[in-house]
């Protein structure tokens, strides 16, 4: 059976993995007949928000712990996975992809992607396995496949100052609406804008859906 690693970056979507966006590509995964593989790296998040107050707090919480939440507690260190071992990757969004798999959010396009994070990703474009990348993550993307000195197509929807960051790193951006999704062939990338764009649950999993679809076809 084909075998989909899914790297989430903590549990809510102003501080780790959107939770509505990973839950949908769980489940479309599930339905599409694969086995999965979590993973997240095992590191304290860069900042902890309260979701209902949307106000940062003194607290200090661990990626792989929060993920967690979200995989009933069967999630790895993402330091222990290996390529060779999966058939294609998937980033969902939320904040955590540029907090915490990459300092995105802090430093853009200047910025650098997790040690572990990276090399997972370098090492399935090395060996031309499909990766898909959801919502803000395509950023976190970008800075990693400038370090591998090339080039792609990937969206974060419409949203022109992120876009700009992303273009800064040789990645060309398209845009997108949230139901659909931009296929790079050469690069085997697969993205859509998810809650980038939102603003229903619907929408997003639309998007999200194709996403997958179009993921394990490429495997």
């Amino acid at each position: 059976m084909a075998i989909v690693g899914v790297c989430l970056s903590g549990c809510g979507f102003m501080d780790g993995a959107e939770i509505q966006e990973s839950v949908i590509t769980i489940l479309a995964l599930d339905k599409a007949g694969v086995d999965i593989v979590f993973m997240a790296p095992d590191i304290n998040q860069r900042r902890v928000v309260n979701h209902q107050t949307s106000e940062e707090v003194s607290e200090t919480r661990n990626v792989l712990v929060e993920s967690a939440r979200i995989t009933r507690g069967n999630v790895q260190n993402i330091k222990n996975i290996n390529a060779n071992d999966l058939d294609a990757l998937i980033f969902p969004g939320g904040f955590g992809a540029a907090l915490n798999l990459s300092d995105f959010a802090l430093k853009g396009a200047g910025g650098n992607v997790n040690t572990h994070v990276e090399e997972l990703i370098h090492d399935m474009i090395n060996l031309k396995k499909p990766i898909g990348i959801i919502c803000i993550a395509p950023a976190m993307m970008a800075k990693a496949i400038n370090t591998l000195k090339q080039t792609a197509k990937l969206t974060i929807g419409n949203d022109q100052a992120t876009a700009e960051q992303i273009e800064k790193l040789g990645v060309s951006h398209t845009e997108c609406m949230v139901q659909n999704i931009v296929i790079d062939s050469d690069m085997r990338l697969v993205s859509t804008p998810a809650y980038m764009l939102g603003p229903r649950i619907s929408d997003v999993a639309v998007g999200i859906n194709k996403l997958v679809q179009e993921v394990v076809k490429m495997m």
